[in-house]
């Protein structure tokens, strides 16, 4: 047996404590590292009954080889005779096993050696497991970091065991990431590499303001409002529809706050973004008319009753029409993905001049086919043709008169 004392139970629970790795992770981390040394020391490739017993009370650590008591030995690796085994245990009967103990001379620089691979390695696998099972469970959650640096154009940002990356178009546009600021982001992704993990956040996700606001707001925890969908442009503007599943509770006032309080704070965690907040709606029409606020609408018309196509009409007053599409045509982008109806939006002067437009075509093609349709007369046709052959016998008449009229004058 090898004497080493308490101090390595003593760094084995520091290290339980600073790094989160058990303490049964690193004895059994060295026992293993002891089984490997005896084989590298004693040029064995196999040896399946080798097994390294630490004594916690004592201190001390040796190699053991498990041997099967027989009659007759026929292989002195894995067997024992029974009167040797009764040297070491006068109760021991055939087919029972024993430990007999291996550990060579001189053998604690060379198991020191080897423990020290081994451990340094175990304790990489065990950190990066733990570090992997924690962010597993955070996928998909909000949590705080700092800052640490941009590296070609990605931001890093530590948050607690290892340093995670905020990819360029995970970022806010116009956003100054400063190393050494506190900052909410979104658990995007968690990949398995042969070092750390390496975890992707996201300052940019729907979900940051799906969180924000279950913080903020008591009645979105509690399950009475309920967030029914999210459509987010980073940066600039968020439409958020709410549901309350009590009757008596107001979705909209209760994710807004007294005096405006709750979302004045999750405004300010997203940097002055705007949110609009809408109710939502079974009724379709009624949706998208709180979709496309704060613009007012005269109606919607739905062009379709095809569940997947979902196409629909809005009319607005001509003063709203640049409200109700929105700089660049945010505010009706946003409402097409919060309600997932393709929005057309025209003004009342728009769908006026369309319809007269409309009117026009179809008296023009009323009247063409009025011709067209006419039913035919072969009377009228009968008295067209007999005037064409009168017309033409009077015609062939003056002819000859004329003809006769011109011979008489030159005979004379």
């Amino acid at each position: 047996m090898i004497k080493i004392g308490t101090a390595l139970f003593e760094a084995c629970e520091e290290l339980e404590r600073e790094r989160g790795i058990s303490k049964e992770v690193l004895i059994a981390s060295l026992c293993d590292a002891m089984v490997a040394a005896y084989k590298k020391h004693m040029h064995v490739k196999e040896a399946a009954n080798i097994e390294a017993i630490l004594d916690e009370q004592t201190g001390e650590i040796g190699v053991f080889s498990t041997k099967t008591v027989v009659e007759n030995v026929e292989d002195s690796d894995t067997q024992i005779s029974l009167e040797d085994a009764k040297e070491i245990d006068d109760e021991v009967e055939v087919d029972d096993e024993v430990k007999i103990e291996v550990t060579p001379e001189q053998f604690g620089r060379i198991a020191a050696q080897s423990a020290k691979q081994v451990i340094t390695q175990r304790i990489r696998d065990a950190e990066r497991n733990n570090i992997l099972n924690e962010f597993l469970e955070k996928k998909g959650t909000l949590t705080t970091g700092i800052i640490q640096r941009v590296e070609n154009r990605n931001v890093i940002v530590n948050i607690g065991k290892t340093d995670a990356i905020m990819p360029q178009k995970e970022q806010i546009p116009r956003e100054y990431y400063k190393p050494g600021n506190r900052i909410r982001v979104f658990v995007l992704n968690v990949k398995e590499t042969n070092r750390l993990p390496q975890v992707i956040v996201s300052h940019a996700h729907p979900e940051i303001v799906r969180e924000l606001f279950e913080l903020e707001v008591p009645e979105i925890e509690d399950g009475i409002v309920e967030i029914k969908s999210i459509a987010r442009e980073a940066g600039f503007r968020t439409k958020i529809a709410v549901w309350s599943n009590d009757p008596e509770v107001d979705s909209v006032g209760a994710c807004i706050g007294p005096r405006g309080s709750r979302i004045q704070t999750i405004v300010g965690e997203l940097k002055n973004e705007k949110i609009d907040i809408v109710r939502w709606s079974p009724d379709p029409v009624e949706y998208i008319v709180n979709a496309i606020s704060p613009a007012r609408v005269v109606s919607v018309d739905i062009m379709t009753d095809d569940e997947e196509t979902k196409d629909a009409l809005v009319v607005v007053p001509d003063d709203q029409l640049s409200l109700a599409i929105g700089r660049e045509g945010q505010n009706v982008r946003l409402a097409h993905r919060l309600t997932g109806w393709k929005i057309d939006i025209k003004s009342i002067s728009q769908m006026e001049s369309e319809e007269a437009s409309r009117a026009e075509n179809y008296n023009y093609d009323e009247n063409t086919s009025e011709e067209e349709d006419r039913p035919v007369d072969s009377d009228e046709i009968q008295e067209e043709i007999e005037e064409e052959m009168n017309q033409q016998e009077i015609d062939e008449e003056d002819f000859q008169d004329e003809t006769q009229e011109d011979e008489a004058s030159e005979e004379e």
